[in-house]
């Protein structure tokens, strides 16, 4: 009966990634996908836009 206490944890943490890795690739995509695009794009927009703005009065 050892043996089953020690497989008992590894197998149920397995059973439980492979649903969390489930859960991951259903949820891509979707009736959502575009808006949230639209919302990395324009984050990285701002990024990009910060980046490239002058610093000072002199710059």
């Amino acid at each position: 009966m050892d043996y089953v206490s020690a497989l008992v944890p590894p197998v149920v943490m397995a059973v439980f990634f492979v649903g969390l890795i489930r859960v991951i690739v259903k949820t891509q995509g979707g009736a959502n996908k575009a808006k949230e695009d639209a919302a990395v794009d324009a984050a990285l927009a701002r990024a990009e836009g910060a980046r490239r703005a002058p610093a000072g009065p002199d710059a």
